[in-house]
Order: C-alpha cells, then sequence, then structure tokens
C-alpha cells in the first residue's frame, strides 16, 4: 500500500524564452500542463496504474513566473477514491541563484486510474503513516475546495 510520502514529487522546470507570454513571464497554459504531468505521475504511484485528468479545481494563479527564473512543482496525493486520487499540486517561482521561493499557483487535481483499454481501475489504499505523511495530508484536507470534499 502506497504511502502519501511515496506519492510526493518536485520537479524543476527552467523558465525559458518559448515558455513565456509577452510579459516575458512563463505562459499560464504552460504552468498548468507541467502541474498535470507531474500531479499525473504522483498519481501512477500511488495507483500503479496510468492515470488521466479527470478534474482540475481552483486554479488560482497568484503572481508570475519570470523568463530565467524556475518553476518548481511539488505534487502528492492525499486522498483516494475507488478509482480515483485527489492531487494536491502547487507551482513555485525560484530564483536560480539564491534559492529563494514564492508560491505562484496551486490547485487541486483528481486523476482516475485506467486500465489497458482506458476504463476506470480500483486504486488501493493509501496509508497515511508517520508524521511527514499525517502533515501533507491534513494541509491537503484543510485548503481543500469544499467541492471536492
Amino acid at each position: 500500500m502506497p504511502s502519501v510520502s511515496d506519492t510526493y514529487i518536485e520537479n524543476r522546470q527552467r523558465v525559458q524564452p518559448t515558455h513565456t507570454n509577452n510579459y516575458e513571464s512563463a505562459h499560464g497554459g504552460n504552468v498548468v500542463k507541467w502541474m498535470d504531468e507531474i500531479g499525473a505521475m504522483s498519481a501512477m504511484r500511488a495507483a500503479g496504474e496510468t492515470c488521466v485528468t479527470a478534474k482540475i479545481n481552483g486554479l488560482d494563479f497568484k503572481r508570475p513566473v519570470p523568463q530565467g527564473d524556475t518553476c518548481v512543482i511539488e505534487s502528492y496525493v492525499y486522498a483516494v477514491g475507488r478509482t480515483s486520487l485527489r492531487t494536491r499540486i502547487r507551482a513555485y517561482r525560484e530564483s536560480p541563484r539564491t534559492g529563494e521561493r514564492d508560491l505562484t499557483t496551486e490547485s487541486y487535481f483528481v486523476f482516475v486510474a485506467v486500465d489497458a483499454d482506458g476504463s476506470p481501475t480500483p486504486v488501493p489504499e493509501l496509508e497515511v503513516a508517520g508524521e511527514r505523511c499525517r502533515e501533507l495530508r491534513d494541509e491537503a484536507l484543510a485548503a481543500e475546495p469544499d467541492e471536492d470534499r
């Protein structure tokens, strides 16, 4: 049985000119794409199956990620249903020289595990053992949009 911390993934993407909009900051579509990709990886770690995006809830862009900075994506699964996985995903702007970070975007994605035919397939229970697992899960549940509960 996978644990919450087993699903935790953090990835970085350097914001290049081809990733930017007219304001020389990461295009929102690119940030969402990076969040979706890393979120799916977290879901697949929990499910042990291919996972597809079913819902994006509460996508909030708080500040831009300027060209030349790093976009850090943090993702983990905090709850599961029969075939679904609820995933908290946050993006940060990070200075590549200092490591200074600011939260830029956060959201909750729901993924569904699918079999080889693309049909929903059951996922294992999610273990919440240890302080780190409890902290991650409790933070996600406290901030989760009401419609996901």
